[in-house]
């Protein structure tokens, strides 16, 4: 059942009951990465740099009723979800549009924080949303190197140069700086979701929700972590009127080019073992939510 969203309300009101909004597809894994390799199985990323023209093309039009943020996303680097977040505040705020989110299969972590980008968020009710946290990982190869009698020589100048290397015993004090940063990357995450929520929260407590848990849509509207629930194109005629036209911006890209299967030498991919590593990353972030 479709869940009304007064803002959006309004808005209609002043439109005439009709309009034109331009939708902007927030479809992968968050990452600086500008492809996901060879292997090709962890789907599209999202960075500043891939979508800054498609931002800047959606906002661009004149009387646009709204904005809409199609967000499929488990989320990945912080830096890249903030900013993509701040480049879409700043053209709305310039433009004067209301930006609403729409969230698909999932809107987790950066994905989330894509969301809250928005004035309004509408999530499908089987949407996973939330996981309002920082996760880091990595390997270590230590044992294996005993096994193959591979001895481990490395040279720095600089004593914390060496952190986390994943060829080398881990150290208590490496641990514990990687959880302070992960502290200080969570509290900037929070403070942006309190910022742009606001009172939204139907808790007494909204950073309890913010433990990295995450919810399917109905439950997220009962906490107030999104505002409506329903799809894209029925709440836009709800709102707009049924004539309204609804324009996709940047459609999906399906495939690989030759010059990312080739790898770093043509066309500045990553080489070969970097790139299946981070593959591997991305569909691990995808599998955390069963997808």
């Amino acid at each position: 059942m479709l869940k009304q969203i007064p803002l959006l309300n309004r808005l209609v009101e002043s439109s005439g009951g009709a309009g034109r909004v331009n939708v902007l597809r927030l479809h992968g894994v968050i990452s600086p990465a500008k492809s996901n390799g060879p292997l090709g199985g962890s789907g599209p990323v999202l960075n500043l740099e891939t979508l800054a023209a498609d931002i800047e093309k959606t906002f661009k039009p004149a009387g646009l009723s709204a904005v809409a943020l199609l967000i499929n996303s488990p989320g990945g680097s912080p830096v890249q979800s903030n900013l993509i977040a701040a480049r879409i505040r700043q053209l709305a705020d310039e433009k004067g549009v209301p930006v609403i989110a729409f969230t698909e299969d999932v809107a987790a972590s950066g994905g989330y924080w894509l969301a809250c980008a928005a004035d309004e968020i509408v999530a499908d009710p089987a949407s996973i949303v939330g996981s309002i946290g920082v996760i880091s990982g990595g390997f270590g190869f230590t044992g294996l190197m005993e096994k193959l009698g591979v001895e481990r020589r490395l040279y720095t100048a600089g004593e914390n140069k060496s952190r986390l290397d994943p060829f080398s015993a881990e150290k208590d004090s490496d641990v514990a700086w990687i959880k302070s940063l992960q502290l200080d990357l969570h509290e900037i995450f929070r403070s942006f979701v309190e910022q742009r929520r606001g009172g939204k929260f139907k808790v007494e407590d909204p950073r309890s929700l913010m433990n990295g848990d995450v919810f399917l849509g109905e439950k997220a509207l009962e906490l107030g972590m999104v505002d409506g629930v329903g799809d894209m194109r029925s709440t836009l005629r709800a709102r707009f009127g049924e004539k309204v036209q609804i324009k996709l911006v940047n459609k999906r890209k399906r495939g690989l080019s030759f010059l990312n299967l080739l790898g770093s030498r043509h066309g500045g991919g990553q080489d070969p073992i970097n790139a299946a590593i981070t593959a591997l990353e991305q569909r691990a972030l995808w599998g955390q939510y069963g997808l």
